[in-house]
């Protein structure tokens, strides 16, 4: 297979793991949350090696620089090996991780769930009582 030199934006990040699909890789980019050398861009975007990448998704964010171009998907092993994530950037996310963790064992984190019955009781009590 021959050495690629450039690669869509979308594929890319499908291809390193950073989403599932390529469907929500080229919403994440429309809807701006992913950007190239510090400007917004589309899911077409060529990319090449040594360009920059910033990449939220949930509560997180990547500060990575793109060391190489694969148009498959493979393993997360190999997939790693396709970007380099700056130092700031591991620190940062690994305190929002940590954050979010405590947050979770505290109960403070809310959840896309419904309250079950008792939960609803005690909603009910509070707001009446």
């Amino acid at each position: 297979m021959p050495e690629l030199d450039t690669l869509r934006l979308d594929k890319w990040l499908w291809a390193a793991r950073f989403f599932k699909t390529r469907k929500l890789a080229a919403d994440a980019v429309s809807g701006g949350k992913v950007h190239v050398n510090g400007q917004r861009c589309k899911p077409s975007k060529l990319i090449k090696v040594a360009m920059k990448l910033v990449i939220r998704k949930d509560q997180l964010s990547w500060e990575i620089d793109v060391l190489a171009l694969n148009h498959q998907r493979r393993p997360a092993i190999e997939a790693v090996l396709l970007y380099l994530e700056t130092e700031n950037s591991k620190k940062l996310r690994e305190q929002q991780q940590q954050q979010q963790k405590l947050e979770y064992q505290a109960g403070f984190l809310q959840t896309d769930k419904r309250p079950n019955k008792k939960q609803r009781r005690q909603i009910h009590s509070f707001k009446q009582g």
